[in-house]
C-alpha cells in the first residue's frame, strides 16, 4: 500500500490506444484552444478598447472570458502533450497546481454567472436603480468578491484533498487531475473530511443555482409586460446569451458530479469532463458575440485593427463605437 508522501507522480487517462487516434485528439484539443484563446482574447481586447463597452455588464463579461482563458489553459496543454508524446505522466506537484486552479476558476466562473444574472435581473426588473445598485464600486466588489470566493474555496479542497493518504496506487480515471477521481485512491476512513468540503460546496453552487432561476422566472415575467417588440427583442437579446452559457456549463457539471454511480463509464465520464471543462470556455466568445451588435462591432474593429498599423487601432475602435450607436 502506498501513501501520498511515497507517491511522485499519477498516471492520466490515455484518450486513445493507437497513434493516429491520439494524433487526431491532439488536433481536436489543439482546435479547441486556439478558438477559446481567440474568442476571449477579443473579447479582452474588445472591452478593454471599447469605452462605450464599459459597463457592469461588459465588465462582468471580461471578468468571465479571463476564467475562461485560465479554465482552458489549466486542462488542455496537459492532455495536449501526453496526446503528442504517448505518456500519461503528470507529477504530484504539477497534479496539485491543476486541482487548485481548475476548481479556482471553477469556482469563480460560476460566482461570475451568478453576478451576470443580478446584472441582467436589475437592468430589466429595476432600470430605475441600476445605477445605484452596480455602481463601478459594487461592480469591482462583486467581482472581486468572486476571484477571491473561488481562490478561497480552490485553496481549501487543494490542501484537504493532497493531505489525505493514498492508499490505491496512482492512476486517474481522468485526462485532467479532478478531485472525485483523487478520492478515488484515498484511504475510505479519511473520505469524510474531504465530503464535508464537498457538501458546503454543493450548498453554495445550489443557491447561486436557486437564485439563478429566480431571478429569470421575474426577469421572463417582466420583458412578457413590455409593449415593444423592439424593446422585447432588446431585452432578450441581452439575457439569452447568458442563459445558454448558463445552461450549458450548469447542465453538465451538475450531471457529472451528481449522476448516479450505476451509469458511470469511463467513456460517459470523459464526454461530460470535457463539456464542461472545455467546451464552454471556447463556446461563450461566440455565443456572447452572436447576439450583441455593440461587441461584434468592436470585436471586428479589433481582429481588423490587427492587421493595420498599431497606432490605427484606436480609430477602427472610435468608428465602431460610432456605428453602434447609429
Amino acid at each position: 500500500m502506498s501513501n501520498s508522501s511515497s507517491i511522485r507522480h499519477f498516471l492520466l487517462l490515455a484518450l486513445a490506444d493507437t497513434r493516429q487516434w491520439q494524433l487526431l485528439h491532439f488536433c481536436l484539443l489543439l482546435g479547441i484552444s486556439l478558438a477559446a484563446l481567440l474568442g476571449n482574447g477579443l473579447i479582452i481586447s474588445a472591452v478593454a478598447c471599447g469605452h462605450h463597452l464599459h459597463t457592469p455588464m461588459f465588465f462582468f463579461l471580461l471578468n468571465l472570458a479571463l476564467s475562461d482563458l485560465g479554465m482552458i489553459c489549466t486542462t488542455v496543454p496537459k492532455a495536449m502533450h501526453n496526446s503528442l508524446w504517448d505518456t500519461r505522466d503528470i507529477s504530484y506537484s504539477g497534479c496539485a497546481a491543476q486541482v487548485f486552479f481548475f476548481i479556482f476558476f471553477l469556482a469563480t466562473e460560476f460566482s461570475l454567472l451568478t453576478v451576470m444574472c443580478y446584472d441582467r435581473y436589475v437592468s430589466i426588473c429595476k432600470p430605475l436603480h441600476y445605477g445605484t445598485l452596480l455602481g463601478s464600486r459594487a461592480c469591482a466588489h462583486m467581482a472581486a468578491a468572486a476571484w477571491a470566493s473561488g481562490f478561497l474555496y480552490a485553496l481549501m479542497q487543494t490542501a484537504n484533498t493532497f493531505s489525505l493518504p493514498l492508499c490505491h496506487g496512482n492512476e486517474l480515471d481522468q485526462f485532467f487531475c479532478e478531485i472525485p477521481y483523487i478520492l478515488k485512491l484515498s484511504c475510505s476512513k479519511y473520505y469524510l473530511r474531504e465530503l464535508g468540503l464537498i457538501v458546503v460546496g454543493a450548498s453554495l453552487g445550489f443557491g447561486c443555482f436557486v437564485f439563478m432561476v429566480f431571478s429569470y422566472v421575474q426577469i421572463f415575467r417582466a420583458v412578457l409586460r413590455i409593449t415593444s417588440e423592439q424593446g422585447r427583442h432588446k431585452a432578450f437579446s441581452t439575457c439569452l446569451p447568458h442563459l445558454a452559457v448558463v445552461s450549458l456549463f450548469v447542465s453538465t457539471s451538475f450531471f457529472a458530479y451528481l449522476k448516479p454511480p450505476s451509469i458511470s463509464v469511463p467513456s460517459l465520464d470523459l464526454a461530460l469532463s470535457v463539456l464542461y471543462s472545455v467546451v464552454p470556455p471556447a463556446l461563450n466568445p461566440l455565443i456572447y458575440s452572436l447576439r450583441n451588435q455593440e461587441l461584434k462591432a468592436v470585436v471586428w474593429s479589433v481582429m481588423t485593427g490587427w492587421f493595420q498599423k498599431p497606432s490605427t487601432g484606436c480609430q477602427f475602435l472610435k468608428i465602431a463605437c460610432i456605428k453602434s450607436h447609429l
